[in-house]
């Protein structure tokens, strides 16, 4: 950490306790509305509340995150999300379950919106907070707490319920959200650029000038579209874990959380091996090839020790693939237009996620769990092998070589 600049510490100690206190708050929404309404369709309309919003705004905000002040814009995110989680503590200070739920809705409605928004300001801000050297560590370090708080949260919310009431852990989160903000206060202000009049020719012409821009650097989109692969197993293992673990292995519910915490912990081992290891295409195709594969071994797997294992291997090669892809888009990407461009990518995966969780819940395919991890995996593996062999022609082996390169 030390060779990393103040900014870019700022950014990272409030990534962390946002994250925290939004993983907490997250494990909340569930079991809050579980325990008001006892409906599996309430919980569906909670994730929709999320999902729909938040890619419809990130679909026509795109144009005008070039024309913010990443930094501002950035604590402002945090200042209306430690609002929003009060909420729920709000309607349920009021002693209605009606303002309660309203609460929630308003709550998850606020964080779709959000959260696209930030995720693409903090990635394209990277570049101006650190070295083109400390990209990949920077992505692997950004990427690899976001896995770990996915990890520590919720064994951390388990001992807050042992003391506090359920509706208070919100307070929690909008006081961790509060401190995130004071840590990115500390990011120096880089511009004093103005926001963009919001009209419907300046917005069309931006948006066709963001996609032709992005068309035009075809390395970028092969490995956007590598990454949205990625993206697509992740949501069919939201549907596909539980019913893996204790359907086809018959496990206990502390055998899956032990399977659902291997990813997270591979991972942080695997952002420590990456800054060991040389950055090249090699190592970042052999990540993505190594990540599909831990998919297609649980095809195999009938030792629940074995599938954990298949897990912890997978989060250990996936870093090599998602921090260097990463780094190559926040270096290749034309500067002036690369908080439009992130906002594309991130659309990119966003949207393949819930075609994962279709494609893995869709009962007309009439496919076994094993059958759809070993096709999401191939997905992943085949591409991957593919752009290995090609990597091998490339005239320099080091990824984060020749700045204006456009294609491969």
């Amino acid at each position: 950490m030390k060779k990393f600049s103040k900014s870019f510490k700022a950014l990272w100690i409030g990534e962390i306790v946002s994250e925290f206190g939004g993983a907490a708050g997250g494990i909340i929404n569930g079991l809050l509305l579980y325990e008001l309404t006892g409906s599996k369709e309430w919980m569906g309309v909670l994730w929709l509340v999320y999902f729909i919003p938040s890619l419809i705004l990130q679909g026509i905000s795109a144009p005008f995150l070039n024309h913010v002040v990443k930094e501002k814009m950035l604590r402002n995110i945090q200042l209306i999300r430690a609002g929003a989680y009060i909420l729920p503590l709000v309607g349920y200070l009021i002693g209605t379950e009606v303002g309660t739920i309203l609460g929630l809705v308003v709550l998850q409605c606020l964080l779709g919106l959000m959260q696209p928004i930030y995720a693409s300001l903090s990635f394209s801000l990277l570049p101006e907070i650190c070295n083109e050297k400390e990209l990949v560590e920077a992505n692997a370090l950004l990427d690899g707490t976001i896995r770990l708080m996915s990890f520590i949260a919720p064994g951390a919310t388990s001992l807050f319920l042992l003391v506090s009431p359920m509706h208070f852990i919100y307070g929690f989160s909008s006081v961790m959200f509060l401190v995130s903000f004071l840590a990115l206060s500390r990011i120096p202000q880089s511009s004093t650029k103005k926001v963009a009049t919001w009209t419907k020719k300046f917005w069309w012409a931006e948006m066709k000038e963001g996609y032709r821009t992005f068309f035009k650097y075809p390395h970028l989109l092969r490995l956007t579209i590598l990454s949205s692969t990625v993206q697509f197993a992740v949501g069919a293992t939201m549907v596909l874990s539980v019913p893996f673990i204790c359907g086809d292995l018959n496990g206990h519910s502390w055998e899956y959380a032990i399977f659902s915490g291997a990813f997270p912990v591979g991972y942080a081992v695997g952002m420590i091996l990456l800054t060991k290891l040389p950055k090249t295409y090699q190592t970042m195709y052999l990540g993505l090839i190594g990540g599909g594969l831990s998919f297609v071994l649980l095809f195999f797997v009938n030792s629940i020790p074995i599938a954990w294992m298949c897990e912890l291997f997978g989060g250990m090669l996936f870093p090599f693939f998602n921090a260097q892809s990463a780094a190559i888009f926040q270096r290749e990407a034309p500067r002036d237009r690369l908080t439009q461009l992130s906002a594309v990518r991130l659309l990119f995966l966003r949207v393949t996620m819930p075609l994962g969780i279709l494609f893995a819940s869709s009962a007309f395919l009439d496919l076994s769990t094993r059958q759809i991890y070993a096709i999401v995996g191939m997905v992943i593996v085949l591409p991957g092998l593919f752009h290995l062999f090609a990597s091998f022609s490339h005239p320099d082996n080091d990824l984060l070589a020749n700045k204006n390169k456009k294609t491969s």
